[in-house]
């Protein structure tokens, strides 16, 4: 049976994928994700497991495969941060952000990068479609999160706030996490998605599964709900101080439109 054709490099959209010890998951959602998408930008966060180890060796020998290393684990948004600043250098104008542990649907990056080819103004935010492997805690999870979410976004059509799969436009996610310090760790996703709403860019949301894995020789969650919770109740308390400055201007705007 013949290979399929690799996917051709898009000159404009590229996959960031992060890593932080993500075992044989990473370099199976790699190639999951060079079937289907080209250039793909790798960040290895200081990982110590050896798994960026068959990255790079592929990126050797694959045309558009891009890794990048951190020295230590800066957390999940540095590492995003640094491949948005990547990409921004090769003008690259969007980035679809897709998680190394295979949770993800690598066949779905067509799908949701012709939604923002059609909108490339907007943010296009996966909505996952939990599954029986989903674990009910980490769905409430979901649930809680996004009711703090959209009470900091009103007016919007902001989906869920933790998810990770979605494609930002480059330049205003650059420049939205230049002018905050928060974002850099767990909370990443939460503070993009609700400062890119506050900045007024169009949100398009699209329905996707999500699979849950054991940990195991299938990699390793870096999930701690203490503490990874207690940043979630820090990130939102802080979102909504600033929250009312956008009700006010959804008032104003509001009044301002003929009855």
């Amino acid at each position: 049976m013949p290979h399929a054709a690799p996917a051709p490099i898009d000159p404009q959209r590229a996959v960031i994928i992060p890593s932080y010890n993500s075992g044989p998951l990473l370099e199976r959602t790699v190639r999951s994700v060079l079937a289907f998408w080209r250039p793909i930008v790798v960040i290895l966060d200081g990982s110590t497991d050896g798994s960026g180890a068959p990255v790079v060796e592929l990126s050797r020998t694959e045309p558009g495969l891009h890794v990048l290393t951190h020295t230590g684990n800066a957390g999940k948004g540095s590492a995003v941060y640094a491949a948005l600043n990547f990409a921004a250098d090769r003008c690259w104008t969007h980035a679809a952000v897709f998680d190394a542990d295979g949770q993800h649907e690598a066949a779905d990056l067509p799908r949701f990068m012709q939604a923002s080819r059609e909108n490339p103004a907007a943010m296009v935010m996966g909505t996952p479609v939990f599954g029986p492997d989903a674990p009910p805690i980490r769905v409430l999870g979901h649930r809680v999160a996004d009711f703090w979410a959209r009470l900091e976004t009103p007016g919007t059509h902001l989906g869920d706030s933790l998810f990770g799969f979605r494609v930002y436009p480059v330049l205003p996610a650059v420049k939205v996490m230049h002018d905050t310090r928060a974002g850099r760790g767990f909370d990443f996703d939460t503070q993009l998605a609700v400062r890119l709403a506050w900045a007024g860019l169009p949100i398009i949301n699209l329905a996707t599964p999500v699979r849950y894995r054991r940990s195991g020789g299938n990699g390793v969650s870096h999930f701690h709900y203490l503490r990874d919770n207690l940043l979630l109740i820090r990130t939102h308390a802080s979102l909504l101080l600033h929250a009312p400055a956008r009700y006010r201007r959804l008032i104003a705007g509001n009044k301002t439109r003929p009855a």
